[in-house]
C-alpha cells in the first residue's frame, strides 16, 4: 500500500469513528471532546484485536496542526481589552491557582515515588483549567452572562498568558535538569521582549492589513490571509526556541483587535474543529488502557487533588482580589478541571523525552474525570453557596464581608493627579521603547550568530558583519531612542514645575533650580539609555576602536534622519494608540433597524430569547416546538457559542445557552416567549 493510501485510510478511520463517538456523546450530553480521545483509544495500537491505524506519525503531524488552530482560537478569545477589564482579582486568583496547584501536583508525585522532572510536569499540568470545557459547559447551562462567569472568563485569559511563559520555563528545566535564578530571569526576560515585540508590531500591521483585505469581501482571500499569518507567526515562534503554540496564541490576540475578527471566527471556526478533532483523537492514540488501569490510584487521588485544589485556591484568590464568598466559591467550582493546556504540557514532556510513559495517560484520565464533573460543579455552585450562609458562623461571615467592602471600598478610593496620570504613561512608553531597543539588538546579535545564507555568501569577516549589524541595529532603534529622549525631557519640565518647592528665595534661583532639573533629568536618562545600549551591542562589537567609528557614523547619520525617525515613530505610535483606542469590534448586526425596512415587514418584529436549561425548549427540533402553528412566529437565527446559525432547518436542536431570533408580527412575540417560557408538560 502507498503512502498515500495509508495516509487516506487513517484519516478515514479517524474521521469516521471521531464522528460516530461524536454523536454517541453529544446524545449523553457529555462534551464532545472525551468523545475524540474515546475514538482515539478505540482505534490505537493499544487496543484489541488489533490497531486501526497503520501510520500514526501521519495523524501526529495532522494533531500538530491542530495544536495550532487550537491555540490560534484561544488567542481570538484574549485580547488586550479583557486583559485590561479583568483586573486585579483575576490576576490575584489565577496567580495563587498556578502557586498552589504547582505545588499540590508536585507533591502528589513525591507520595508514589516518581521522579523529580515527573513531579515537575504533574504540577505544571494540574495548573491550568480549560478554555474550551468551561465556556461550552457555561454556555450550555445558559450561564454565560452571570457576574462569576465572566470573572471565571479574565481568569482564564490570565492562566493561558501564564501557561505560555510556563512552557517556555518547562522547555529549559528539560534542557538543563535544572533552573536557576539568572537562568529563570534570562528565559523570562527573552520571553517578554519577544510578546512585547510580537504585540506591538502585530497591532501596528496586522489589523491595517485585515482591513485591507476585508475590502474585497472575499472570504476566501481573508481566511487564506489569516491562516498564513497564523502559520507564520508559528513558524517565526519556532525559530526563536519557543513553542508553535506560543505563536499561533499571540498572532489569534492580535487578530482579536482587528475589526473583522467576527468575520475570521465564523471563517476559521470549521477547519480549526476538524484539526482539533484531529488533535484530540491523537491524545487518545498514546493512551494505553492497561497503563491508565494500572495507574488507578494516583488517577483518583490526583482527580481529587485537581477537584479539592482548584475549588480552594480558586475560590481563596477570587476572594483575595475583592469578591465576594458567593462569588469566589462559584468561581472555584467553575475551574475545577484540566484540559487541552495540560495535554499540550504533558505532550511536550513525552517529546523532549524527559518524563515517564506513564505520565500523559494519568494527564488524560484525570483530564476526561474531571471534565465528566464539571458541568455538576457548575449547576451545585448554588446549593454549595446556599450550604456555606447557612452553616458558616456568623462571626466568620461578617468579617468576609467586611473584608470585601474594605477592599472595594479600597479600589473605589483610588485617584491620581494628572501628573501622576502623565508620568505613568510616559514610564510605560519607555518601558516599551527600551523593550523593543533590545529587541532589535537580540535580533542583530543572532544573526550574527546564525547568518543566513545570502549573509553568508557576502563573504564578510566576523568583525565586519559584526560592525553592519551593530550599525543597522543602532539606526533602527534611533527612532525609540529619540522618542525615549523626548519623553524625559517633557518628565524633567514635569518634574521641575511641580516638585521643585519655591521657598522662600528670589524668584531667578527658583527659576535657576528649575532649569537645572528640567535638564539633568534628560540628560542622565540619555547617558543610561547609552550604557543601556553599549551593554545590547557587547555581542557584536569586539574592539573599542570599531566602536567610537561606529558611534561617529551613526551619529552622522543621525543627524541627516532625525526628523524621518520622529516622523516613523510618530506614525507607528499613532497606529498603535489607534487600534487600542478603538471601540471592541461588534459582531454583524443580525437585522436592519424598523425604519430601513420595506412597507410589506413594516409591522414585522424581531426579539431575542435565550434558552435556558432544564426548561422545554432546549433538546428538542425546531419542528418538534411546534411554535410557528401555535403563535405564527419563526425562529430566523441561532447564536451559539460565539457562532452563528443563519435560517436554521426544522432539523435543528436547540441547546441550553442558545440565543434565538424570532420573527413575526408584534402582537405574536409576546405570546411566542410565553410559549417558551412554559413549564414542561408532566410526564
Amino acid at each position: 500500500m502507498t503512502h498515500t493510501s495509508t495516509f487516506l485510510h487513517d484519516l478515514a478511520v479517524t474521521m469516521m469513528v471521531a464522528g460516530l463517538v461524536t454523536v454517541i456523546f453529544r446524545h449523553l450530553r457529555q462534551p464532545v471532546v472525551l468523545g475524540y480521545i474515546l475514538a482515539g483509544v478505540l482505534i490505537g495500537p493499544h487496543t484489541p484485536p488489533f490497531p486501526l491505524i497503520r501510520d500514526e506519525s501521519s495523524i501526529h503531524t495532522l494533531s500538530e496542526l491542530g495544536v495550532v488552530l487550537l491555540m490560534f482560537s484561544l488567542g481570538l478569545e484574549f485580547n488586550l481589552r479583557k486583559l485590561r477589564q479583568v483586573g486585579l482579582p483575576a490576576f490575584v486568583a489565577a496567580s495563587l491557582e498556578i502557586v498552589l496547584m504547582g505545588w499540590a501536583g508536585y507533591e502528589i508525585g513525591g507520595l508514589f515515588g516518581w521522579s523529580g522532572m515527573d513531579r515537575v510536569f504533574l504540577g505544571a499540568i494540574l495548573c491550568i483549567s480549560s478554555t474550551t470545557i468551561i465556556v461550552k459547559a457555561l454556555g450550555e447551562l445558559g450561564r454565560g452572562k452571570e457576574p462569576f462567569a465572566q470573572l471565571i472568563f479574565g481568569i482564564l485569559v490570565i492562566e493561558d498568558l501564564l501557561g505560555i511563559a510556563m512552557i517556555a520555563l518547562l522547555s529549559g528545566i528539560a534542557a538543563t535538569g535544572h533552573l536557576t535564578l539568572p537562568e529563570v530571569v534570562t528565559t523570562v526576560s527573552r520571553l517578554v521582549v519577544f510578546l512585547v515585540v510580537s504585540l506591538v508590531a502585530g497591532l501596528v500591521v496586522v489589523p491595517r492589513l485585515l482591513a485591507h483585505v476585508g475590502r474585497f469581501r472575499s472570504n476566501e482571500m481573508l481566511l487564506v490571509t489569516v491562516l498564513g499569518l497564523c502559520f507564520g507567526m508559528s513558524l517565526l515562534a519556532l525559530e526563536f526556541g519557543y513553542s508553535v503554540a506560543l505563536g499561533a496564541f499571540l498572532i489569534g490576540a492580535v487578530i482579536a483587535e482587528a475589526r473583522e475578527v467576527h468575520r475570521i471566527e465564523g471563517l476559521i471556526e470549521p477547519v480549526r474543529d476538524m484539526f482539533s478533532a484531529v488533535f484530540f483523537v491523537s491524545i487518545g492514540l498514546l493512551i494505553d488502557p492497561a497503563t491508565a488501569f494500572k495507574h488507578w490510584l494516583p488517577i483518583l487521588v490526583i482527580s481529587l487533588g485537581v477537584v479539592l485544589g482548584k475549588v480552594v485556591s480558586c475560590a481563596l484568590g477570587a476572594f483575595l482580589g475583592g469578591n465576594d464568598t458567593r462569588t469566589s466559591l462559584r468561581v472555584g467550582m467553575g475551574l475545577a478541571q484540566i484540559g487541552e493546556f495540560s495535554f499540550i504540557i504533558a505532550a511536550l514532556g513525552l517529546s523532549l523525552r524527559v518524563t515517564s510513559d506513564f505520565l500523559y495517560p494519568v494527564a488524560v484520565a484525570t483530564s476526561a474525570i474531571t471534565t465528566l464533573l464539571t458541568p455538576y460543579l457548575i449547576r451545585q455552585s448554588d446549593g454549595v453557596v446556599g450550604l456555606f450562609d447557612r452553616v458558616a458562623p456568623r462571626p466568620l461571615v461578617r468579617s468576609l464581608e467586611l473584608y470585601t467592602r474594605w477592599v472595594g471600598a479600597l479600589g473605589g478610593a483610588r485617584h491620581t493627579t494628572l501628573a501622576a496620570r502623565l508620568t505613568r504613561r510616559w514610564f510605560w512608553q519607555m518601558a516599551l521603547n527600551a523593550t523593543l531597543m533590545a529587541a532589535v539588538f537580540i535580533g542583530a546579535v543572532y544573526l550574527g550568530q546564525h547568518p543566513p545564507g545570502w549573509i553568508a555568501a557576502a563573504g564578510l569577516g566576523e568583525e565586519a558583519l559584526g560592525g553592519l549589524l551593530w550599525l543597522a541595529a543602532a539606526l533602527l532603534s534611533m527612532p525609540m531612542f529619540i522618542a525615549t529622549f523626548r519623553k524625559l525631557q517633557a518628565l524633567g519640565l514635569l518634574v521641575a514645575q511641580t516638585r521643585v518647592p519655591s521657598g522662600h528665595g528670589s524668584s531667578r534661583r527658583h527659576e535657576a533650580v528649575q532649569a537645572v532639573v528640567a535638564q539633568v533629568i534628560p540628560f542622565a536618562g540619555a547617558a543610561g539609555l547609552g550604557l543601556y545600549m553599549l551593554v545590547l551591542s557587547s555581542g557584536l562589537i569586539t574592539t573599542p576602536r570599531m566602536l567610537a567609528v561606529l558611534l561617529l557614523v551613526a551619529a552622522i547619520m543621525t543627524g541627516f534622519l532625525w526628523r524621518s525617525f520622529v516622523r516613523v515613530y510618530s506614525r507607528a505610535q499613532i497606529a498603535f494608540e489607534e487600534t487600542l483606542a478603538a471601540p471592541p469590534p461588534r459582531a454583524p448586526a443580525s437585522a436592519a433597524p424598523a425604519a430601513q425596512l420595506p412597507p410589506l415587514l413594516a409591522e414585522a418584529g424581531l426579539e431575542p430569547f435565550l434558552v435556558a436549561g432544564g426548561g422545554d425548549v432546549a433538546g428538542r427540533l425546531i419542528r418538534e416546538l411546534g411554535l410557528r402553528a401555535a403563535t405564527g412566529v419563526s425562529i430566523v437565527a441561532i447564536r451559539r457559542a460565539g457562532a452563528s446559525i443563519i435560517n436554521p432547518g426544522p432539523d435543528e436542536e436547540l441547546q441550553a445557552g442558545d440565543e434565538l431570533l424570532l420573527l413575526g408580527r408584534r402582537d405574536q412575540l409576546p405570546m411566542a416567549r410565553a410559549f417558551l417560557q412554559a413549564p414542561p408538560a408532566p410526564a
